[in-house]
């Protein structure tokens, strides 16, 4: 583990003069454990990020993330004086989508990273079961309530994660980065920095109104990377992301981590997908992904 410096993380800055990438984190990963994928990224943008999200007592996790999205647009609007790029990760992805589309000044294109849009039956199955309270015994709630969040030291949390089915597929040392970015000291033992009740209340919240941006042409071009073995993205479905998004869809081997998983394999494609982005960008208030 190490100090962790600021809010606002600029860790995987490469080269100052290169367009600016923002990157936004998945629920429970604070952006240092993308440390490889963002550096592959680091030699053709100037890549930034918020070190941890949804842990601002001014942004709170409410129903469909308004906060969140505030508190992402605030950052932007904070830090740079011209769009960047957005690039998400799962929750990370439906935050850059959902700021994106409030303020479009703000942004050159959109990747989200696994991150399926939830439209149409399925959202009113989500919506029901948030009614009911029912999300969180079928949603990913059911296990973040219940995370061991405390260990002895860093090496027998390491030791415990590593005897875990979902980091099996990781690459070498993306779980000492996940160590070292995602822990922190507390009353002599190590905590995990993203808190489980905030986990939990991420998942209980997701956005379940999104058919809205389905209408007409979003603003900014808009494309989608996803694992081919993504468990996420086959419950969600992909029909709405495909509409979406058009010809800007892609999938590589992996599953929903794949930054994590393949991290060099995962940030040549987002890089195709940036670039492929750009080049149809064109003037006016909306791009149609779908020609």
């Amino acid at each position: 583990m190490r100090p962790h410096q600021d809010r606002f993380s600029v860790l995987f800055m490469k080269h100052a003069m290169h367009p600016i990438l923002h990157f936004i984190h998945g629920n429970s990963f604070p952006a240092g454990t993308y440390r490889q994928f963002l550096d592959f990224l680091g030699h053709d943008y100037d890549v930034r990020s918020l070190d941890i999200h949804a842990h601002n007592p001014k942004y709170p996790v409410t129903d469909g993330w308004p906060a969140l999205v505030q508190e992402l647009i605030d950052e932007l609007a904070a830090r740079y004086a011209e769009p960047v790029i957005l690039v998400g990760h799962s929750m990370g992805g439906g935050l850059a989508l959902l700021a994106a589309q409030r303020r479009p000044d703000l942004v050159s294109c959109v990747v989200m990273l696994d991150t399926p849009v939830v439209v149409g039956w399925r959202a009113s199955l989500l919506r029901g079961a948030k009614a009911l309270g029912l999300d969180k015994r079928v949603s990913q709630a059911r296990f973040s309530v219940k995370r061991r969040n405390l260990w002895p030291s860093a090496e027998a949390a390491y030791q415990h994660f590593a005897g875990k089915q979902v980091f099996a597929n990781w690459a070498p040392e993306v779980l000492r980065d996940y160590i070292t970015y995602g822990l922190e000291e507390e009353q002599g033992n190590v905590v995990l920095r993203f808190r489980r009740d905030i986990e939990t209340a991420v998942y209980r919240t997701l956005p379940h109104d999104m058919g809205n941006v389905l209408k007409g042409g979003f603003p900014v071009p808009i494309g989608f990377v996803g694992g081919v073995d993504s468990v996420e993205c086959r419950q969600a479905g992909l029909d709405a992301t495909k509409r979406l998004v058009g010809r800007y869809f892609r999938q590589i081997p992996g599953g929903h981590l794949f930054p994590m998983e393949t991290p060099e394999l995962a940030a040549a494609a987002t890089r195709q997908m940036i670039q492929a982005l750009l080049a149809q960008r064109a003037p006016g208030p909306s791009i149609r992904n779908n020609s």
